[in-house]
This record gives C-alpha cells, structure tokens and sequence, in this order.
C-alpha cells in the first residue's frame, strides 16, 4: 500500500473569539492559494488515489476537498482518527483497516501526522519530522500495515509542490 500524509494547508490563526471550537478554524486566503497549486503539482506525480481520508476539522476538510477539485482525487471521507488529538496508534489503526487499498492518503494535522509516520517507519513516534503545512510525505508498506513496517518513498515541501505545477 502507497499512503500519502497530507497536512492541511495555511489556515488562520486561532482565535477563541472568531472560532470558539478550534475545529471550525479555517484555510486562509493565502493558504487557498497555495495549495491549489501544490495540489496541481501533486497531481504531477501522484495522478490517483484509491481514497482519501481526511480529518473532520474545516481546514483539513477543505484541504481535502482542494485535492478534489484541483488533483482529481476523490471525494474524502471523514476519518475522526486523523483530528489533531488522536493518537498515531489510532490513525495507523484506520488505515490498517482499509488493507487490500492500493493507494491512500491521509489529510490531517500535526503533531498526528509525523507521529504517525515516525511509527510507521520505525515503531516508535520518537522521530522528529518537519512537516510543514501544505507538506505531503509518501510511505510504502509492502505487506503489512503495522508499526515499523513502512518505508519513505518521499517527503515534499509546499514549495516543491508548487514548483512541479
């Protein structure tokens, strides 16, 4: 299985006054921009996916919803593991369930996102990735999904994705 980790691209920043539930928080303008383009770019290299799973917060969503439109990937579907308070175990354990999938990607938040690559790599969530927003970081499991058993295919930075559109 091929999974693409996707984090959500620029959103605004927090506000108790304009959004109470952090989880309404929104894309910004500029993150819009951005990531329509590197979504462009992404397509370049990855043209499908067999699904798309994505975090229910608005600006994961809406990240999800730009790989749609603009990298013809398909419709997400609401995965509350990959929310920024759930643990990697429980995000590893969603795409686990989904075996037999070809290709996957995953949009969430940090620190889910690299603590699920860091125990899909190494079995540990102790490795430090810098993953930006808008970054996508592309993991293989050639037979099981289990902790430790991925490799890194790539990791790409928003500005590398923009660069490929």
């Amino acid at each position: 299985m091929d999974l693409y980790l996707v984090r959500h691209a620029i959103a605004e920043n927090r506000s108790a006054q304009r959004w109470p539930n952090d989880g309404d928080r929104p894309l910004s303008a500029k993150g819009i921009e951005r990531f329509e383009r590197e979504a462009k770019g992404l397509a370049t290299l990855v043209p499908t996916v067999d699904i798309v799973l994505a975090s229910p917060f608005v600006r994961a969503w809406h990240t999800a919803e730009i790989l749609t439109e603009h990298a013809g990937w398909p419709a997400p579907v609401r995965a509350d593991e990959f929310r920024s308070e759930r643990t990697a175990e429980d995000s590893l354990a969603a795409i686990e369930a989904l075996r037999g999938t070809d290709t996957l990607a995953a949009v969430g938040h940090e620190p889910n996102l690299s603590e699920l690559a860091s125990l899909a790599l190494t079995g540990t969530i102790d490795l430090p990735i810098a993953f930006k927003k808008g970054a996508v970081l592309a993991l293989t499991f050639e037979s099981t999904v289990a902790p430790g058993r991925a490799y890194l295919s790539w990791l790409l930075p928003p500005r590398a994705l923009r660069s490929l559109a």
